[in-house]
């Protein structure tokens, strides 16, 4: 069955700016830097041609200042500049291209080839929720984001400042920057205006997250602050869009009532122990802790993963709605039916009107045309499988903008439920480092929650900072009391079920497997340096700092009370 192009047309920048495919956060970050240092405008591309791993390579070889003893072994730099300073495309093969450096600095994106170097507008997406978070955190959060990415290069005469340390990564990065350096612009054209996200108090919180972590700056080597920041975005974009999952249908479902999330009712805050408290998209994210150990607790955790990804398609109709009545609404207002002021942006809360009975006769007369045109196709291109559906649809007597909507899903749901499937997996991290998301490799294997290692550290990093008197420090902090905030400010469920969010009721199977996943818990954590017990008794089992900020530490003021308002 073939379709015009307006029909196929599916993403939405008003719900996600995403285009739903396989996303690998080195380049996400590579497009970010422009955003954050252009203010949300990208960048025009100065940079022409492709380089390749023997140019950067021969650039290191050729510094006299700082790698002059890398001469003798360019086999042995050859492979560190493929291994630790490029992001590479089809890594190992006869085709392997350099997508960008590392983004270990924010001057990278100068090198970065756009073509092998896709984002899928995640950079937009990020960006986007930082841009609009409330109580200026987002604004401060993308000021120290740049001051830190930015850090020891001037981007106005392209040369190094060699009173900041760095490590040799960045340095040799830096030193090739500096050499190929050409003056760039950004790209007026393409605008910076960007859409509310719909779940604000998701912004509010990324943008507190990043504030927090960067107190640690100055006491994490810069190496390990870039990785728990990708980690850092993946995992909160990855929870944003799992709200979206569960959030946009029912925007759809409750617009009737006006029971809406808005930005102005959002009841998240950040600033509150229990933030998702009367939350209308609260999430429930139950954690396998224990390594596939114990059999039932896998099964729970790939019962919550199930949950979620079994609201791809309710997602996927909603998503399709709303986008086809947005290219409704532009048909109104070139009819002059509608009005929209002058570079407003039409959002999701100005749809839901049109599909009251106020429109009824206009939305006849416009998705009747679109099923007519699909009709017409129908009868000139033969479709034994598709046809009977489609016409099984038109039977069920649905109004014009139904029937439309469930002949799209009928169409393209399949193909559009597989890229979001990708997207989630990748933006999860699925079985990589800072995992979110684990899936064993054989076929059709469930997918199931977990907290990889790495991510824990990240969440760590940030549990244990407390305010007092709009100061920052790191404190020890109960075990009992960071399970607790795990839960309260990120739903992610550890040593009980999130009743409502795929359960509904414990057995004492489901007690048992939660006691071992608990267990599990401190066993990690044990593993990792974080975790001290003294005795079996509750208050003696803490968990410690990894870095020291005390109250006297140089952390500038503006950062501290973006991170304690």
């Amino acid at each position: 069955m073939s379709l015009d192009k307006k029909d196929k047309e599916f993403r939405f920048d008003a719900i996600s700016y995403v285009d739903f495919k396989f996303i690998e956060m080195d380049r996400v970050l590579t497009n970010f830097f422009p955003l954050i240092f252009y203010q949300g405008y990208p960048n025009k591309i100065m940079f022409k041609g492709e380089k390749t791993v023997a140019d950067y390579t021969n650039s290191i070889l050729e510094d006299d200042e700082f790698f002059i003893n890398f001469r003798q072994h360019p086999e042995i730099v050859t492979r560190w500049v493929e291994t630790d300073l490029l992001d590479l495309v089809n890594r190992g093969k006869k085709n392997q291209a350099v997508s960008a450096p590392r983004p270990l600095h924010g001057s990278t994106y100068r090198f970065r080839n756009e073509k092998k170097c896709r984002d899928y507008y995640l950079a937009s997406q990020l960006y986007s929720l930082l841009h609009h978070a409330r109580q200026g955190k987002g604004e401060s959060a993308i000021n120290y984001l740049k001051n830190f990415f930015f850090e020891g290069f001037d981007t106005h005469t392209g040369k190094i400042d060699k009173s900041i340390i760095l490590d040799v990564e960045t340095q040799a990065i830096l030193r090739f920057v500096s050499k190929e350096y050409v003056q760039d612009h950004w790209d007026t054209k393409s605008g910076n205006i960007y859409h509310h996200p719909l779940c604000i108090g998701a912004a509010d919180l990324l943008a507190d997250d990043i504030i927090r972590l960067l107190v640690y700056r100055n006491s994490i080597p810069r190496s390990v602050m870039v990785e728990y920041l990708k980690i850092l975005f993946a995992f909160h974009l990855s929870l944003y869009h799992i709200r979206l999952l569960k959030l946009l249908p029912q925007i759809i479902k409750s617009s009737e009532k006006g029971n809406t999330c808005t930005i102005t009712s959002c009841p998240f805050q950040t600033s509150t122990p229990d933030i998702q408290t009367d939350c209308f998209c609260k999430i429930g994210l139950l954690v396998d802790m224990t390594l596939q150990q114990s059999p039932h607790m896998q099964q729970l955790a790939e019962k919550s993963a199930g949950y979620y990804y079994q609201k791809i398609p309710a997602f996927i109709k909603s998503y399709f709605m709303l986008r086809k009545l947005n290219e409704f609404n532009e048909d109104l207002i070139k009819r002059s039916r509608r009005s929209r002021m002058q570079g407003q942006q039409t959002s999701v809360q100005d749809l839901l009107p049109l599909m009251e009975s106020t429109y009824k006769d206009e939305r006849k007369i416009f998705f009747g045309q679109r099923i007519s045109r699909i009709t017409q196709n129908m009868d000139e291109i033969s479709d034994d499988e598709t046809d009977p559906i489609i016409s099984s649809i038109i039977g069920m007597g649905l109004d014009e903008f139904e029937t439309y909507i469930e002949i799209l899903v009928a169409i393209r749901g399949n193909h559009h439920r597989k890229y979001i499937i990708d997207c989630l997996d990748s933006l999860m991290l699925k079985n990589h480092v800072g995992a979110l998301l684990n899936q064993s490799r054989a076929r059709n294997a469930p997918r199931r929650f977990t907290i990889e290692s790495k991510l824990l550290e990240v969440l760590l990093q940030i549990a244990v900072l407390q305010s007092k008197d709009e100061k920052l420090s790191t404190q020890s902090i109960l075990i009992d009391d960071l399970i607790s905030f795990l839960q309260n400010r990120y739903g992610i469920y550890i040593d009980e079920l999130p009743l409502g969010e795929g359960f509904y009721g414990i057995t004492i199977n489901d007690r048992q497997a939660l006691r071992e996943n608990s267990q599990a818990f401190k066993r990690r954590l044990q593993e990792i340096g974080f975790y001290r017990d003294l005795s079996d008794a509750s208050i003696t089992q803490t968990v410690t700092p990894r870095y020291t900020i005390s109250d006297n530490d140089e952390v500038p003021n503006t950062l501290i009370r973006s991170a304690t308002s």
